[in-house]
């Protein structure tokens, strides 16, 4: 149902139900959060790379899950929506940078796992859409995530109409930020969108992401005063005394002699 592969530092999580094109039921909505729970909190993974098995990314909520679903009162409607909820948050709000690999399709839930994801890169053929209304439903859930990709006027074509659309067009409205013309040159793209990464101090990394959902969630006079007391931290912190020196003294950050230690190890 999930497969998970750590290659210091890299963690690799891959939808593993082929067989409905990686469509979430609630084990796999259960899983996933407990999984990047748990990743967020390894300080050996640097990034994780979400992808899917098979032909799909995610092709959205499972059809047996969807049967329960009917049957469910209001207050089971509640829970489980909550529990999707979280496992978006925890995706979005994971202190390690993630990166969604997504080629086949990716529909309704999948298209928000997508826009969960800090990075997303796709193959051109990819097939996208928040198809909800078309079952008489709405995106509700993945709203959050996804119009803070695309902002509310383009959310509002597509969600209205549910219909698919192309990675190009994915590219053209936010909701991934490349796209690649097959799957061996997604992986180029991934490979050098995570050596950046590498490059990068990871508190600092974790930090970046809690500015821009805090700079976002606030209004332009409020949110100065949270960057300043943001910049005022990472520069009094570890990391940013050690990665200042080091570019003053024209040295490697510490976290790069790390890497790179580290990558002589693992090759011995």
């Amino acid at each position: 149902m999930l497969k998970v592969n750590v290659e210091k530092p890299i963690a690799s999580v891959i939808l593993d139900r082929p067989d409905v094109h990686n469509a979430f039921n609630d084990e796999l909505v259960k899983l996933l959060t407990d999984t990047f729970t748990e990743l967020a909190a390894r300080d050996d993974v640097r990034v994780i790379v979400l992808g899917g098995n098979g032909k799909s990314f995610c092709a959205g909520a499972d059809l047996n899950w969807m049967k329960r679903m009917v049957h469910y009162t209001r207050e089971q409607n509640l829970e489980d929506a909550r529990a999707v909820g979280r496992m978006y948050w925890t995706i979005a709000k994971c202190r390690k940078p993630v990166i969604a690999r997504v080629h086949g399709a990716a529909l309704g839930g999948g298209a928000g796992l997508v826009a969960a994801c800090d990075i997303a890169v796709a193959v051109e053929s990819v097939q996208f859409g928040f198809t909800e209304v078309k079952l008489g439903i709405i995106p509700a859930i993945i709203a959050p995530f996804v119009i803070a990709r695309l902002g509310p006027g383009r959310a509002r074509e597509f969600f209205i109409t549910g219909e698919r659309f192309l990675a190009p067009v994915a590219l053209t409205i936010g909701l991934v930020q490349h796209v690649a013309a097959h799957e061996l040159a997604l992986d180029g793209l991934i490979d050098s969108k995570i050596s950046q990464i590498l490059t990068s101090a990871p508190n600092a990394i974790a930090a970046a992401k809690e500015l821009i959902f805090g700079v976002a969630a606030r209004t332009l006079e409020s949110s100065l005063e949270f960057a300043a007391d943001a910049i005022a931290r990472a520069r009094t912190g570890e990391e940013g005394q050690a990665g200042m020196q080091a570019f003053l003294e024209r040295q490697k950050p510490p976290w790069i002699e790390k890497n790179e230690k580290n990558e002589r190890i693992d090759t011995k």
